[in-house]
C-alpha cells in the first residue's frame, strides 16, 4: 500500500496577497507532485441553516464564496497545468479552518495581508494565528516580487545555538533543515545556512551582582589609599598602558575567533546528514554572522526566495508559540516565510 499523498494546503480570500499566495502554493504542489486544496472560510454559514439548492435562492455570501473557489482552482490549474485542484469551503472563520486543514497537509500556504479592515498591517492576524500554531510547515508569501518569483536560487535555513547535537557521527538534519534542503533541490538552487553568534563585551563581564554590598564597601574603604598613590602611579601607569592596550586588544580578538570557530563547527554538525540521503547535491553555504539573529536573517532574506526557521511547539501549549526572531522575519522579511514546527 502505498504512502498518503497530503496536500498543499492553500488559504484564499480573493484578495491580492490570497492570489500571491496561491501562485506560489500551486508552484510548490506542482515541484512536489502533490495535489492543491484551497480553501476559503466564511462564518456566515453558521447562521444561515439550510442552504438552497438553487443559485437564484441562494444567499450574495454563498454566492461569492462559490465564485472565490472557481476562481482559484481556476488560476491554479493555469499557473501548473498538470496540477490535481481540490477546493473546500470551510463554514468556519479562516484559522480554524486552515489549522484544521492543516492537520493532513504537506503545508499550508496564506498570504501576508488579508481583506479586513485591518489589511495594511505588516502581517494579517490570520498568517500569524496559522504561523503560530500549525502543526505543519507554514508558509507566508511575503516580500518583494523577485524574491516571491523565484529569481534568485536560495534557500536560506537559520540555525539555532540549541539544534547542535554534539556528535561525531552526522546527526539527521532538523525538520527545519529538511524543509529547506528539499526545497532548494526541487528548486535546483543552493541552501544557506545562516547561525548568528554574539562576542561579549567588556560591559557583560564584572557587573556588580549579588555581592554588589561587599563591593561598595571594599572600594569605599581603598578610596583613601587610591588617591594618596595615585600621583606615584602616574608614571607607572604611562610606561604599561602601551601593553596594557595590545593585551587588550588581543583578548576581544581571541575570544571572537573562538566565537566564529564555534559557530562555524555548529553549521558543519547540524548540516553534516543532510546530504547525505543518497539524492542529488546541493549545494551548501556556511554564513556564520556575528550579531543578532533577526538582523542576520533578515539580511539573508533579501537574496532568497525563500527564509526557513523553525519553531518550538511545545506539547499541552495552546499560546502563540513563535518567539522573538520569527516575528520578526514574518513582519519583515524580503522573501517568503516558512515556518517549520518542531516537536
Amino acid at each position: 500500500m502505498g504512502a498518503v499523498e497530503l496536500p498543499v494546503v492553500v488559504g484564499v480570500d480573493g484578495s491580492d496577497a490570497a492570489s500571491d499566495a496561491l501562485d506560489w502554493a500551486a508552484e510548490m504542489a506542482g515541484r512536489r507532485g502533490l495535489p492543491l486544496r484551497v480553501v476559503h472560510a466564511s462564518l456566515w454559514e453558521r447562521y444561515e441553516g439550510y442552504i438552497p439548492a438553487t443559485a437564484a435562492d441562494r444567499p450574495a455570501e454563498r454566492l461569492h464564496s462559490e465564485a472565490v473557489l472557481a476562481t482559484a482552482a481556476e488560476r491554479a490549474g493555469r499557473r501548473v497545468p498538470s496540477l490535481k485542484v481540490m477546493t473546500d469551503l470551510a463554514a468556519d472563520d479562516a484559522v480554524t479552518a486552515l489549522l484544521r486543514a492543516g492537520k493532513s497537509a504537506e503545508a499550508l500556504v496564506v498570504g501576508s495581508r488579508g481583506r479586513g479592515e485591518f489589511a495594511s498591517l505588516l502581517l494579517g492576524s490570520v498568517g500569524l494565528g496559522i504561523a503560530a500554531r500549525a502543526q505543519c510547515p507554514v508558509v507566508v508569501v511575503r516580500g518583494r516580487p523577485e524574491n516571491v518569483c523565484g529569481g534568485m536560487n536560495r534557500v536560506v535555513v537559520g540555525i539555532a545555538e540549541r539544534e547542535r547535537q554534539g556528535e561525531r557521527e552526522p546527526a539527521p538534519p532538523s525538520a527545519a533543515v529538511a524543509f529547506a534542503l528539499r526545497e532548494a533541490r526541487l528548486r535546483g538552487g543552493e541552501l544557506e545556512a545562516v547561525h548568528a553568534w554574539r562576542c561579549a563585551g567588556p560591559e557583560d563581564h564584572g557587573r556588580p551582582g549579588n555581592h554588589g554590598g561587599r563591593e561598595a564597601r571594599g572600594a569605599h574603604e581603598e578610596q583613601g589609599a587610591h588617591e594618596a598613590n595615585e600621583t606615584r602611579e602616574t608614571h607607572g601607569a604611562r610606561e604599561t598602558h602601551g601593553a596594557r592596550e595590545t593585551h587588550g586588544a588581543r583578548e576581544p580578538q581571541s575570544a571572537r575567533e573562538a566565537h566564529e570557530r564555534r559557530a562555524t563547527e555548529l553549521l558543519d554538525e547540524t548540516l553534516g546528514g543532510a546530504t547525505a540521503a543518497g539524492l542529488p547535491p546541493v549545494p551548501v553555504a556556511h554564513r556564520p554572522v556575528e550579531g543578532s539573529a533577526r538582523k542576520a536573517l533578515l539580511d539573508a532574506s533579501a537574496h532568497a526566495d525563500l527564509l526557513v526557521v523553525g519553531a518550538r511547539r511545545r506539547q499541552g501549549h495552546f499560546g502563540m508559540q513563535l518567539g522573538l526572531v520569527n516575528h520578526a522575519v514574518l513582519h519583515h522579511a524580503k522573501c517568503p516565510v516558512a515556518v517549520v514546527p518542531v516537536s
